[in-house]
């Protein structure tokens, strides 16, 4: 069975990304994995040198009391989605988050990642930020972050962008196969700027490879990548956006600030960030 790790704060953004994991673990027949982190603060220990370890003790007992307390609230949800029966475990972990997260995925060999954002500023950081920039590099697996105005709603439609690399052939199959499970098409879009070096026989030879598949390749000329993203994913109603890790340089130009107001406020749609292989 496949597992999703699920890092939760218990916040609202936290709270609505968790609708889609439990949804996300239905298609693709998973168990959920939750994880909650603190950070005990540093104490110098010669000004508490004898209580220094119950202060430690008395934050963990308060965060596992708050887990405790939590955990019920989420099993209600999944309860009223009637999604009760898949399987929940917890993990609560002190220390970073970036560390925490990267062990959890080796030690419970994790399949997915996902996460919520709360907004424009978060989502910044989830691409570009040190932290979740680290999220992305260092986490092995594919990543599903969740604005907080995402609401979840079937999906029917998987947005794919691709630069018609042969490498990438092998993450839309991955995609295509999440498709199928629950009924929806992918559109992939290539970019197709000025300076492009993708050559017309390599997109044909891509559509005769995949004419099998339920997918629609869609090429648009513009040398405004973000600004054609966007319209891709409002005019072609796409549910969730899969998108590829290509060089670190590359994800920071396609997440920048104002791209991601517009796609936590204007678009609202969960992006799917999968590794190359």
């Amino acid at each position: 069975m496949k597992k999703i790790l699920f890092p939760t704060d218990f916040s609202e953004a936290a709270t609505n990304a968790f609708v889609h994991a439990l949804e996300f673990a239905k298609i693709v027949k998973a168990e959920l994995v939750l994880l909650h982190t603190f950070e005990i603060p540093v104490y110098d220990s010669q000004f508490f040198p004898e209580n220094y370890a119950s202060i430690y003790s008395s934050i963990e007992l308060a965060k596992f009391e708050m887990f405790k307390d939590e955990i019920p609230k989420l099993r209600t949800i999944a309860a009223e989605r009637k999604l009760d029966d898949i399987v929940i475990k917890h993990r609560l972990m002190d220390g970073d988050l970036i560390y925490n997260l990267r062990n959890a995925v080796e030690e419970d060999q994790i399949d997915f990642v996902i996460m919520g954002t709360t907004g424009a500023s978060d989502w910044t950081k989830f691409f570009t930020g040190s932290n979740t920039n680290s999220v992305i590099s260092e986490v092995k697996v594919p990543v599903l972050c969740v604005p907080v105005d995402a609401k979840y709603k079937k999906v029917k439609t998987i947005g794919f962008t691709t630069r018609y690399r042969e490498k990438d052939k092998k993450v839309l199959r991955r995609i295509l196969k999440i498709a199928k499970k629950t009924d929806a098409k992918v559109k992939s879009l290539y970019v197709k700027t000025t300076s492009t070096d993708v050559s017309d026989a390599t997109i044909k030879e891509w559509e005769r490879e995949f004419a099998d598949e339920n997918v629609e390749f869609l090429v648009l000329p513009s040398d405004e990548v973000k600004e054609t993203i966007l319209d891709f994913i409002l005019y072609k109603d796409i549910d969730i956006l899969t998108t590829i890790t290509h060089k670190r340089s590359f994800f920071e130009s396609i997440f920048d600030s104002s791209f991601s107001k517009k796609i936590t406020k204007e678009v609202s749609v969960p992006v799917l960030v999968m590794h190359e292989d």
